[in-house]
């Protein structure tokens, strides 16, 4: 039996050990061959997080699961990018 129909679609997700908070999500277990040279050399060595079944309806903690899924079934791979950090200046009890 096929894990993957339309609605559900299994997904390997890894952490990247040279930027924080960076995900590689994989449609096929330890399919580093298909990525980009270029990926891989920013991404640095993928470090194993976990396998999830994605379907519409399972909430991602920062990314749109339906635009995923697409990214997974066009492409066998979609790249979470860190959060865009923005520090905080103080002046006194002022924030700017």
């Amino acid at each position: 039996m096929d894990p993957s129909t339309p609605d559900q679609l299994p997904c390997w997700i890894y952490r990247s050990s040279l930027k924080q908070e960076m995900y590689l999500y994989l449609a096929h277990q330890d399919a580093f061959e298909q990525l980009p040279p270029a990926l891989l050399k920013g991404f640095g060595k993928p470090q194993f997080v976990m396998q999830l079944q994605l379907h519409p309806a399972l909430s991602l903690a920062r990314e749109d699961t339906t635009r995923v899924m697409a990214s997974l079934r066009d492409q066998g791979f979609f790249l979470q990018m860190p959060p865009k950090l923005e520090p905080y200046l103080y002046e006194g009890e002022q924030r700017f």
